[in-house]
């Protein structure tokens, strides 16, 4: 990898790591343990941005569909 696969690489962990930080915050706000318990689980837009950061870290931004 050259320097530049670097940087892109701990670009897009350091978004997935902002955004799991505010979803923690959430949770200990809420005083919850996961957000399966919340009762916004299903609408939460925090949840949902945090799950395409997970995505979006996982293939570098790179796009594509949810495929396993």
């Amino acid at each position: 990898m050259d320097k530049e696969e670097n940087i892109e690489l701990d670009e897009w962990q350091e978004k997935l790591e902002k955004v799991l930080q505010e979803l923690k915050t959430c949770q200990q706000t809420n005083n919850l343990d996961t957000c399966s318990a919340c009762d916004k689980f299903f609408d939460c837009e925090l949840r949902k941005k945090y799950v395409v950061a997970v995505y979006s870290s996982m293939n570098k931004g790179s796009g594509g569909g949810f495929e396993f």
